[in-house]
C-alpha cells in the first residue's frame, strides 16, 4: 500500500525504514527537511513539500510527532491533500479529545482516521515490533493493517476513536510505576553492596521481571541514560493523563504525580532529553568518601 509517514524522529524514522523493507513508503515529509531528504534518498520514497503532498501520494498517511498542537497542526496542514481515498494514522501520543477531533476534521474531507499509539521504544520502531493500539473503525484498520503490520508486531483494535489513546494512558501510567520501582529497588541493590549486574540477572528471571529491568537496568547502573524513551516526553503523556482522569472527576493518579514531579528535577537540572531510566539519579545512594 502506497504510505507515506509525517514526522522523522527516532521513532518515525524506524517505521519509514521498515515500512520501505515492506514496499509500502511512498513519501516521507519532516519539518527538518534535511532529515526527509536523506531518507529520501535512501529509500527513493517521494520527498514531499508538505503534509498534504503526502496526502496526495498516499492510501495511508502515518503520523509521529511530539505533542496534541503538533498533531493538530500537521493534520490541518494535510486536509487539502486528503479525500476518500485517505487513512491518516496517528501514532503520536495524545488526549482522546484531540484523537475525535482530529477524527471529525478528516470525515469532513471523507478521510479516515485511526488513533493508533505505540509502545515499544525506539528499539521496537527499529525491529517493527511495536505495540498498537487502535481506536477507531475496525473497517478502516482493516484496510490500514498490510501496511500497519511492518512497523507493529502487536496491533490490537481497542474501540472507537479515543480508545487507542486511552490504552496508551493506561501503558503511560504503569511505565511511570515501573520507572519508579525499578530505580528504588536497584537504588537500595546498590546501597546494600551487591553485585547489581548479578541482582539484574536473578531479579529478571524471576516474579519481579519486566522489560525495564532487563533492558534499561544494567545501563542505569552504569550511569548511562542514551534515549530510547527521553523523560520529557513521558512527563508530558502523564500531564495528558492527569488532563484525563481529572475528566473523571474523583479519580486519582498519586503515582502518576510522583513521576511528574521527578522527572521535572530532572528537566531542571537539564537532563530531559536522557532515557526516563535517569530517574536512577534521584534514587541512586550519594558515593561515600574513598569510593
Amino acid at each position: 500500500m502506497r504510505t507515506g509517514v509525517v514526522g522523522l524522529g527516532a521513532m518515525g524514522a524506524g517505521m519509514a525504514a521498515n515500512l520501505h523493507k515492506a514496499g509500502h513508503l511512498s513519501a516521507v515529509w519532516n519539518r527538518s527537511r534535511d532529515k526527509a531528504g536523506a531518507i529520501a534518498a535512501e529509500t527513493g520514497a517521494r520527498l514531499a513539500e508538505s503534509p498534504a503532498d503526502v496526502a496526495r501520494h498516499a492510501e495511508i498517511v502515518i503520523t509521529c510527532v511530539s505533542r496534541d498542537a503538533d498533531v493538530k497542526e500537521v493534520i490541518e496542514a494535510m486536509l487539502e491533500g486528503a479525500g476518500p481515498q485517505t487513512i491518516v494514522a496517528d501514532t503520536s501520543t495524545v488526549s482522546a479529545a484531540t484523537a475525535r477531533e482530529l477524527a471529525a476534521s478528516l470525515s469532513g474531507r471523507g478521510a479516515g482516521f485511526l488513533d493508533c499509539p505505540v509502545s515499544g521504544g525506539v528499539e521496537g520502531a527499529r525491529k517493527g515490533t511495536l505495540a498498537m493500539m487502535v481506536g477507531g473503525e475496525a473497517a478502516v484498520l482493516e484496510r490500514a493493517r498490510p501496511a500497519l503490520e511492518s512497523i507493529a508486531g502487536n496491533i490490537v483494535h481497542m474501540g472507537p476513536t479515543g480508545s487507542g489513546q486511552a490504552t496508551k494512558a493506561v501503558n503511560q501510567i504503569m511505565c511511570a510505576g515501573i520507572n519508579e520501582a525499578v530505580t528504588e529497588a536497584l537504588a537500595f541493590g546498590e546501597a546494600m553492596g551487591l553485585d547489581m549486574n548479578k541482582v539484574i540477572d536473578v531479579v529478571s528471571s524471576g516474579a519481579a521481571g519486566n522489560w525495564f529491568l532487563t533492558h534499561r537496568g544494567k545501563t542505569m547502573v552504569a550511569g548511562s541514560y542514551e534515549p530510547g524513551f527521553r523523560v520529557h516526553l513521558h512527563h508530558k503523556d502523564l500531564s495528558i493523563c492527569r488532563t484525563m482522569a481529572g475528566q473523571q472527576g474523583a479519580l486519582r493518579l498519586p503515582l502518576t504525580e510522583v513521576t511528574l514531579l521527578d522527572y521535572q528535577r530532572l528537566m531542571d537540572a537539564g537532563h530531559g532529553d536522557e532515557d526516563i531510566s535517569s530517574l536512577y539519579r534521584l534514587k541512586r545512594p550519594a558515593k561515600r568518601a574513598g569510593e
